[in-house]
């Protein structure tokens, strides 16, 4: 069984790659890819030896929550956690100022004078012990409620020998925070009387988590826009039915209806399950409704609908009324079947993805090194006149060095491109067929049912519907137009057809095909698949049939059609909805932009991570150059390398 479960309380790339490394070692587990872009796990699971509930058991130790009760909603449940975030994000915002404020002396208390020197917002011995005690008490505050995720999150991750992003967030401000309250107490006994000037870093300790807090309501933002393809199609589901029930009706919630019911629809209204039509009318006819199914067959026109025909759940009746039985419900509605898939493929990782999983793995550790160095150099060349410089640079490493914006560069992209694709009527399963379909340079295509549309009309037991070729089938929309922009791509296109020479021939030249064969089995397609293939190519194969099914399975990028066998859509990585052929461009365009946009934010995460380290180490000072990131900032900058990745994604919805 294979099923997308909604995941609560991953913060960061290593957030996922724990919880997806505790799923796959358990037993009954055939596989598990967790994305955190989209907050949910894919598993792929034996249900005789493991259920839902041993999983979240286990998920749950571990410090995370998976959500399988069905009166759970993981949306609800994120739109009240991010509710909370705001609450806490102003709040921590509020306690930042008035400690700034306490540490700055901007705030007169009427005991001694504050001054401001040297090292941000750091304080010197002089200073009021009054204003310390009150920043020790609003840091206090601030970490004991606004806080307080970071720490309960590092405290679990620790019980399972484990780290992650709220790790090395829980640790810089404790440092900073501890570091300052013995300073504030035990300061002037044991560095002033020494002649070594002391300051504490409350500030710190409180604007990192302001900071983080900011960054994580940006990136919760703006990761709802990458989920928006999802939603619009879960908005297709309606709530409730009118239930035709003893010549009565009856609004009854979806969950009710059953197979067999019999559900009136109105103009206007969204089709709640699919079914076969009972009565149709409208004003242009008595005998049929007009739906519009452009949601999910891209069909730009009303469909006339009489009784005997099948309907499917989303789409709305633009003209008249109808009635109908309903036949499939729930999840094995069309509507749902399509949302599961899209939810699928984008939960699925490019192979990109793995490698940036394990960097992942042991990102936190190393950082947690580098920042050790850090804090042992600076006290080793300085001694103990430096301790409060090493210090703050150990706390600036651990800060800004975030794993974060490595994490959501790959599954940030991937969510909107899948989505995108999903809005273009083109439906991928998963995300190594995005990658790979850029890297295509030669495409088989069938030819009846895929490249053209057969006229069921013709009566094929006379010799001529055989002669008149165009009277047999027609090319589909923007054929041609498709095939010469492939072309322009650099990809080569063969068509095979089952066909006879003429007919092979006059179809092929009438799509702009310079390569094609007659008479073709499908043996012969998967032996063309595979001569390509050993002459170094990348191949995509299109087809419809169970004729097309072995070059199919065979080929690097499989691609069916929508209105083909339920064979061939279940073999294919893709599958168009729509007959227009513009899709298979579209497809190979968008897959060039959302892998260029993941390197493009793989290379800014990883410049960033190259830059700021450096910096917040202050290795700069060995060149005689007084600068250095601080604490506070380098909260600040890696919120924002995160919130940039998401933000550059999101470009490629308007692509």
């Amino acid at each position: 069984m294979k099923k997308t479960i909604p995941v609560i309380g991953m913060a960061c790339s290593v957030c996922a790659a724990n919880v997806e490394r505790k799923l796959n070692s358990l037993e009954g587990i055939t596989s598990a890819t967790v994305s955190l872009a989209g907050r949910t796990a894919l598993v792929d699971y034996d249900p005789e030896k493991i259920t839902l509930e041993d999983m979240k058991r286990e998920i749950s130790n571990a410090g995370y929550d998976l959500v399988i009760e069905a009166d759970r909603s993981a949306e609800e449940i994120n739109r009240r956690e991010f509710t909370l975030l705001k609450r806490k994000t102003l709040l921590s915002w509020f306690f930042a100022i008035l400690v700034m404020a306490f540490s700055m002396g901007w705030v007169s208390t009427g005991m001694e004078n504050t001054a401001s020197m040297g090292y941000g917002m750091m304080r010197d011995s002089h200073a009021s012990a009054f204003n310390n005690q009150i920043s020790l008490i609003l840091a206090l505050l601030n970490m004991l409620y606004c806080g307080r995720m970071f720490y309960v999150s590092a405290w679990k991750q620790l019980k399972h020998r484990t780290a992650n992003m709220d790790s090395l967030v829980a640790l810089s401000t404790l440092i900073a925070f501890l570091f300052s309250a013995f300073n504030t107490f035990f300061g002037e006994i044991v560095w002033g009387a020494r002649g070594i000037e002391w300051h504490v870093y409350f500030d710190a300790s409180v604007m990192i988590i302001t900071f983080v807090l900011t960054g994580r309501c940006l990136e919760e933002k703006a990761k709802d826009g990458t989920a928006a393809s999802i939603k619009q199609l879960m908005g297709l589901q309606p709530k409730t039915a009118r239930l035709v029930a003893d010549g009565q009706l009856e609004e009854v919630p979806i969950s009710t209806i059953q197979r067999g019911d019999v559900i009136e629809v109105r103009a206007g209204e969204k089709i709640p399950v699919d079914g076969v039509v009972t009565q149709a009318e409208s004003f242009m006819t008595a005998d049929a409704a007009y739906v519009d199914e452009a949601m999910i067959t891209g069909e730009p026109t009303p469909v006339a609908k009489r009784v005997g025909y099948e309907v499917l759940s989303g789409t709305i009746p633009s003209q008249g009324k109808l009635r109908m039985r309903a036949r499939q419900i729930g999840e094995n509605t069309t509507l749902a079947h399509i949302i599961r898939m899209v939810q699928e493929a984008q939960g699925s990782k490019a192979p990109v993805q793995r490698i940036v999983d394990k960097a992942a793995l042991v990102f936190v550790p190393v950082v947690a090194g580098i920042a050790l160095i850090t804090f042992l150099a600076w006290w080793i060349i300085g001694g103990n006149a430096c301790l409060p410089q090493a210090i703050m640079s150990g706390v600036a490493v651990l800060v800004i060095a975030c794993p974060c914006a490595m994490g959501l560069a790959t599954p940030t992209a991937l969510m909107v491109g899948i989505g995108k694709a999903a809005q273009k009527q083109i439906l991928i399963k998963d995300a190594a067929a995005l990658e790979n379909i850029r890297k295509v340079d030669a495409l088989v295509i069938d030819k009846t049912g895929t490249l053209t549309i057969p006229n069921q009309n013709v009566d094929f037991t006379k010799g001529d519907g055989l002669d008149d070729l165009e009277s047999r089938e027609t090319l589909k929309p923007h054929a041609s137009e498709a095939m010469k922009l492939l072309e322009k791509e650099g990809i080569e296109v063969y068509m095979m057809s089952g066909d006879r020479e003429e007919a092979a021939r006059y179809w092929a030249n009438k799509a702009g095909i310079k390569h094609y064969q007659s008479k073709v089995k499908s043996d012969d397609k998967q032996a063309m698949v595979k001569k390509l293939q050993a002459e170094g190519k990348h191949v995509m194969m299109i087809g419809d049939g169970i004729n097309d099914t072995q070059a199919l399975a065979l080929a690097d990028v499989s691609m069916a059609i929508g209105k083909g066998t339920d064979v061939a859509m279940d073999v294919a990585q893709v599958t168009l909805m729509d007959d227009d052929l513009m899709a298979i461009p579209d497809a190979v365009k968008l897959s060039r932009k959302t892998v260029g946009m993941i390197w493009q934010n793989l290379f800014w995460a990883f410049i960033y991570n190259l830059i700021c380290i450096p910096l917040a180490a202050g290795v700069l000072h060995l060149f005689g150059i007084d600068f250095q990131i601080t604490p506070m900032w380098a909260s600040a900058l890696m919120a924002c390398s995160s919130v940039s990745v998401v933000l550059n994604s999101l470009r490629l919805r308007f692509a």
